[in-house]
């Protein structure tokens, strides 16, 4: 394509722009209102995934051992359970770290505990982190059949729960994801096809004295492109300072959520909103011109 051309072609998208200046506006608000609501969607579910992971990662399994062993015993059953597939990390908790904590949790309710005296009824027992959340009950299970190991837990009607909720929050999350594209792909095709309704006579003008489709195409394809661009960039913007001022929030008073960090989370996101609302204006403009092709 010749550069003459090429801006013959920018120059028409921007005159159409101008001679449609309150419909390019709403279109560029609209497709902006689109995206960052589309923006904002994938952040919460970005974010929830995030946190899912991580309270996956966060699952741990206690194994209880019997309460005749030697200590010689229990290392050789810590040993055997580092060596299981999966494990990363192996903690052994004593019967008096184990009372220790239990107290810590009973806080001003210790008093409870006075009818035992001196006696610990807690086992002594492993804490077991492993590399994935899928390798939770396999390691549990190997565990639990080692000898000398009275059981192992580590809550798996919580687990499971846990592993359906982040498989719906993923599926739901595409599923909307698509739905706001489509509804800003819908946007963006219907105010193409304004335009382009209000220069058919030009467009069969150019048709009859011999302009190629593509000709034709161009200056519409182009204008969509800006249109999307146009609305994306405004998302990009709101969307940025929105999840800049929610996280500084959170970090002040829910520190322990783990929300994805900004960089270079935003500017990932950023470049795929402006990419997409590019692409959603180029598809549009395609849509709309398409019966007004045909001959």
């Amino acid at each position: 394509m010749k550069i003459r051309t090429l801006e013959y072609f920018i120059r028409e998208a921007f005159s159409s722009l101008r001679h449609n200046s309150l419909m390019s506006v709403a279109s560029v608000s609209t497709v902006a209102l689109s995206l960052l609501i589309l923006g904002l969607f994938l952040v919460m579910v970005l974010n929830l995934n995030h946190m899912a992971s991580a309270l996956e990662s966060q699952v741990q399994i206690s194994v209880y051992l019997q309460d005749n062993l030697t200590a010689q015993e229990m290392r050789a059953i810590g040993e055997q359970i580092t060596k299981l597939p999966g494990v990363i990390q192996v903690t052994f908790v004593s019967k008096d770290e184990a009372l220790a904590r239990f107290k810590q949790r009973l806080g001003e309710q210790q008093g409870l505990l006075t009818a035992l005296g001196d006696t610990n009824p807690l086992p002594n027992s492993y804490e077991i982190k492993v590399d994935k959340p899928e390798n939770v009950k396999p390691v549990a299970q190997a565990a639990e059949k080692i000898k000398g190991v009275e059981n192992a837990r580590f809550g798996q009607e919580v687990v499971d729960r846990l592993f359906h909720l982040t498989r719906m929050v993923r599926i739901f999350g595409v599923v909307i994801i698509i739905f706001l594209a489509l509804a800003a792909l819908f946007i963006i095709a219907n105010t193409i096809r304004i335009t382009v309704f209000a220069r058919r006579k030009e467009i069969g003008i150019m048709k009859y004295v011999g302009a190629t489709d593509w000709f034709i195409r161009w200056p519409f394809l182009i204008e969509g492109m800006i249109l999307g661009f146009g609305g994306a960039l405004i998302a990009v913007v709101l969307l940025n300072e929105t999840y800049a001022v929610l996280t500084e929030q959170v970090y002040e008073s829910l520190a322990f959520l783990p929300l994805i960090p900004k960089r270079p989370f935003l500017t990932n996101l950023s470049i795929v909103l402006l990419v997409l609302g590019t692409t959603i204006g180029a598809l549009g403009s395609t849509i709309s011109l398409k019966r007004f092709m045909k001959v």
